[in-house]
């Protein structure tokens, strides 16, 4: 985020050493491919309104929320795992360069093979942390690659060929750049354009949501 002091929050709530001792144990495993879209879509959205608004309690909360509803994950590693998304996500914001957004990409790392430790169905944690850091730069960058990048996550995470993904990358492009206008004009976000936001990733996270129950994983 735009300062590291939310961060701050986060460790009042998880702790580091306290988190990466949760993350540590062996939970039951979760069916992270079987999540409620339009859930994750009021979150995802809610999570955007605390940013702008500097909200960070609230923000951290709701991440804890959407790690919960997204992955299955207990309340304990919810928190865990949402100190690690945090401090990924303060790193790369103070960067300056390629090299700088680097340093975020350790934490995506424990991040995801937190998740892998508890998924039923594998994946590359790895490769899914690089993805993640891919489309953070992409859509800094503003290079044009937002939904190629977005789908490529989505993909390797839950083992849908990319080609199938196209209407969730679209539609959840579509809310961050019209998120991402709003913001620079005056008067920022109007109501009505969080309603269009949190319409257009209802309709990212169902075309998702449809996808990964369509068919077995990609092999």
């Amino acid at each position: 985020m735009r300062t590291t002091r939310w961060v701050g929050a986060a460790v009042v709530l998880a702790g580091a050493g306290w988190a990466a001792g949760r993350i540590a144990r062996g939970p039951a495993r979760v069916d992270i491919r079987a999540f409620d879209p339009d859930e994750v879509a009021r979150l995802e959205t809610a999570m955007w309104r605390s940013y702008y608004d500097r909200r960070r309690l609230p923000l951290f909360g709701q991440l804890v929320a959407l790690l919960r509803g997204q992955f299955q994950l207990s309340p304990a590693r919810s928190l865990a795992l949402a100190y690690l998304a945090a401090k990924a996500a303060a790193v790369f914001q103070v960067g300056r360069d390629h090299a700088d957004y680097q340093r975020a990409l350790p934490y995506l790392e424990r991040y995801y093979a937190a998740i892998l430790a508890v998924s039923e169905a594998p994946f590359d944690a790895a490769e899914v942390a690089r993805l993640e850091l891919d489309w953070w730069v992409v859509h800094r960058e503003a290079s044009g690659e937002l939904e190629r990048a977005l789908a490529a996550l989505a993909a390797a995470l839950y083992r849908v060929p990319a080609g199938r993904l196209t209407v969730h990358a679209e539609r959840r492009a579509e809310a961050m750049t019209l998120r991402d206008q709003r913001t620079r004009e005056p008067g920022g976000v109007a109501e009505a354009d969080w309603e269009r936001i949190e319409a257009l990733l209802r309709l990212a996270w169902r075309s998702l949501a449809a996808e990964v129950r369509a068919g077995e994983p990609a092999r």
